[in-house]
């Protein structure tokens, strides 16, 4: 279950359905995205391999560690980043690497 978002238009997304928050085009992937990872108890669940899960290492800018942390690709450089604590996704993200 998602428990915590870290994207405030990514949980108004999940929560409301509005897509004010994010890439319109990106809503119908997401959609999905999230709700497996609301079922989801842990990472693997989410292993379809269109969506290129992948694990992080390193830090991120805020220098914390993100070793914990998973990707999923929505879209060219448009990633859903999550954390698992306690089989819930925690930190839930929507981010543009580039």
């Amino acid at each position: 279950m998602i428990k915590s978002f870290r994207h405030k238009g990514l949980r108004q997304f999940f929560e409301t359905g509005t897509v004010a928050g994010i890439q319109p085009h990106h809503a119908g992937k997401l959609r999905l995205q999230l709700f497996a990872l609301n079922r989801a108890q842990k990472a693997l669940d989410l292993n379809v391999s269109a969506w290129k899960l992948h694990s992080l290492t390193g830090h991120n800018p805020a220098g914390q560690d993100v070793e914990a942390h998973w990707s999923l690709s929505v879209s060219s450089n448009w990633r859903l980043t999550f954390a698992f604590k306690e089989m819930n996704a925690v930190m839930v993200d929507y981010q543009d690497y580039h």
